[in-house]
């Protein structure tokens, strides 16, 4: 056996210097959350990549979550079950998207109570205020003193040229307040199902019930 080898060695092939790709490759649907499931467990991606089909490549020790060509997250395999695999830089964008999707959210609420409230906004960004904080103090403001009162307030403020910011319009709604003689407002936590009566809705097109009802005359007709 040893001399068959020895004889046959001269000919045998060198091995490629690239090792042969044994990758376990599968794809993989992705969730509104930012985590794809294998292997019984759950690796973290950006946020950016959600509500999509991607690929996961794993061998022995490694993770590669790709989306077409381009590598997206390389995670370190894990053996154990029901576990979460997570990068910090995929939970910090993560928490910043969601606070600027806040931030935005209770601007649009702010601005369609009170209009004012955007060029009072545009101001203070002109001023690198804290837009984040402004709008907090404000919508404390609009649920203690009301959208009219809040308006008039921002209004005053603005033609006066104070600073844009939240103290002057708290200042002048208590100028306000104290002039009419009414006592000092008291926050009221609203359930959400009264606060959401007043979000804006959008409409549907009418028409569509007329076409609903011409069915509905056609088949009693039929």
């Amino acid at each position: 056996m040893r001399e068959a080898f020895e004889r046959e060695k001269p000919s045998l092939l060198a091995l490629p210097d690239n090792p042969y790709p044994c990758e376990l490759q599968l794809p993989v649907t992705v969730g509104k959350t930012p985590y794809v499931r294998f292997d019984l467990n759950d690796y973290s991606i950006p946020h950016t990549h959600v509500r999509r089909t991607l690929t996961v490549r794993a061998d022995q020790h490694q993770v590669r979550i790709l989306d077409g060509a381009d590598v997206v997250a390389e995670h370190a395999r894990s053996y154990d079950s029901g576990v979460q695999i997570e990068i910090a830089a995929h939970i910090d964008a993560l928490v910043e998207r969601k606070r600027e999707a806040r931030h935005h959210r209770g601007l649009d609420h702010l601005a369609h109570a009170a209009p004012a409230a955007r060029t009072l906004m545009l101001c203070a960004a002109e001023r690198g205020s804290n837009l984040g904080n402004i709008t907090a103090q404000l919508l404390r403001l609009l649920d203690r003193y009301g959208a009219v009162e809040l308006q008039a307030a921002i209004e005053e403020t603005l033609a006066s040229g104070a600073a844009p910011h939240q103290n002057p319009v708290r200042l002048t709604l208590e100028r306000r307040r104290a002039a009419r003689g009414a006592p000092p407002p008291i926050a009221i936590k609203l359930p959400d199902h009264v606060r959401d009566k007043d979000k804006r809705v959008t409409p549907h097109r009418l028409d569509i019930y007329d076409q609903l009802t011409a069915e509905a005359d056609d088949d009693k007709q039929d």
